[in-house]
């Protein structure tokens, strides 16, 4: 991505998110810099009887806030109403909507983004009204019929994965390049990677990017409790999410979404503009191993990691004439999970060399849990933030080191440095693998 061409390079120019944190920049910054946390006790449904009884909730999101007109979007699921307003917020900050030459027919969307809510309720209700007992079977007929007296067609549809998609393009008049990748945990990152690709190859001046989801519901908990991925520290919910931490035990559900504008710099020139930050380098990759579980010599990590830093023209084991790793921040994956933190660990060393305990890398994932599809381009968006304001995000709740983790995880507190270049990482369950390299603009 790195190239001289004013065409080719991609810079971001609006960001905003919707976390459990908070929905807006300044806010969820701030939060993020005392090192708060947004896990609380599940409310949307009755968890009582779960392994897992809490998450990351956003709270006190009303999406009528951030839409034109909120009838267009009466019917929006959950995942289309956070990233409504994420895209919002992105929008009203890079300036697009006062700009008169903008063609929206080469102003795309590539969004990595999940499910929504569905109706479990009216589910359970319609299974057992079907249930013929005598034949210990559902009976067709009768189960259709309380189908189509119950269920709310437009609620079904709204949950779909591909609806944050059709929303946005709504409310913005974007008619370019539309995909939605669902790659997992890796989906928004990879979204942003492949819009930047859309861009470069001339298809789009402008793309709408990142992530919305949401797995606070009874299958997304039954399903990761039942892989034992999730947190069980009922008596201790703050304190449950502890990336790298030697107690850690499994992550914390979170939900949310983060949006990205992104646009060329020829476009960004063109209408007097000032970009937020450089994405220089996109990696992706397959373990080709498991279902859920890493590769245990972070082969896939480690390759997606290299190719984005092959990208950026950085040789991640150079150092720059103060002795500095040319990365100086690494986002971390960083779930909370054994496998995930120690797997991750070992994709950095063998990547970096000698220059991996030079580099601070810290997860986010311990304060707002793990967005899941949307996480990427939240800690995307943490990487710009964290370049503007010269101040690191902390991993809180690293309270016994894990003797066998032994980077630097920016423990506990948030800290001041002198970050210009940064490394995101997002690795998904299936093997799938994805990382970014974003930089200050304009570069030093």
């Amino acid at each position: 991505m790195a190239q001289d061409s004013a065409t080719s390079r991609i810079v971001i120019t609006g960001m905003g998110w919707v976390t459990p944190l908070g929905h807006d920049l300044d806010t969820v910054w701030s939060r993020m810099m005392r090192g708060e946390s947004g896990v609380s006790r599940i409310d949307r449904f009755d968890a009582e009887t779960f392994p897992t009884k809490f998450a990351a909730q956003v709270r006190h999101f009303n999406v009528n806030d951030f839409v034109d007109d909120a009838r267009v979007h009466a019917k929006a699921g959950l995942n289309s109403q956070f990233a409504l307003g994420a895209a919002r917020q992105a929008w009203e900050q890079s300036c697009l909507g006062k700009h008169a030459g903008l063609n929206r027919r080469r102003m795309g969307i590539y969004l990595g983004a999940g499910e929504g809510v569905l109706d479990f309720d009216n589910y359970a209700a319609v299974n057992l009204a079907g249930w013929d007992p005598e034949r210990g079977a559902i009976d067709g007929p009768r189960w259709a019929k309380a189908a189509f007296e119950r269920m709310d067609p437009w609620r079904e549809i709204g949950q779909e994965p591909n609806m944050p998609l059709v929303h946005i393009a709504r409310e913005f008049g974007a008619r370019g390049p539309a995909s939605n990748c669902l790659t997992a945990c890796a989906a928004s990152t990879q979204a942003i990677g492949e819009a930047c690709s859309i861009m470069q190859r001339g298809d789009a001046d402008v793309m709408i990017s990142g992530g919305a989801h949401t797995m606070i519901h009874v299958l997304g908990v039954t399903g990761f409790n039942r892989l034992t991925a999730l947190s069980t520290r009922n008596e201790d919910i703050l304190h449950a999410s502890r990336p790298f931490d030697r107690t850690r035990s499994g992550f914390v559900m979170g939900e949310g979404a983060g949006i990205v504008i992104l646009e060329t710099l020829k476009h960004v020139e063109g209408r007097g503009a000032k970009p937020l930050a450089e994405v220089t380098g996109y990696g992706s990759s397959a373990d080709a191993f498991r279902i859920t579980d890493m590769h245990p010599e972070g082969r896939g990590p480690a390759q997606a990691i290299t190719h984005a830093l092959r990208q950026a023209n950085i040789d991640p084991l150079a150092i720059d004439d103060e002795g500095r790793p040319m990365v100086h921040y690494i986002s971390a994956h960083g779930t909370g999970t054994k496998e995930n933190d120690s797997i991750e660990t070992l994709a950095v060393k063998t990547v970096f060399g000698e220059n991996a305990a030079k580099i601070p890398i810290s997860s986010i994932k311990s304060m707002m849990g793990h967005l899941i599809a949307a996480a990427g381009a939240v800690e995307l968006i943490t990487c710009v933030l964290a370049m503007q304001h010269q101040m690191l995000p902390p991993t809180i709740n690293l309270r016994e080191p894990d003797p066998a983790l032994d980077l630097d995880y920016v423990p506990n507190q948030a800290r001041p440095a002198r970050v210009e270049t940064c490394l995101s990482n997002s690795f998904g369950f299936g093997g799938q693998n994805d990382a970014l390299v974003v930089r200050k603009y304009p570069s030093p």
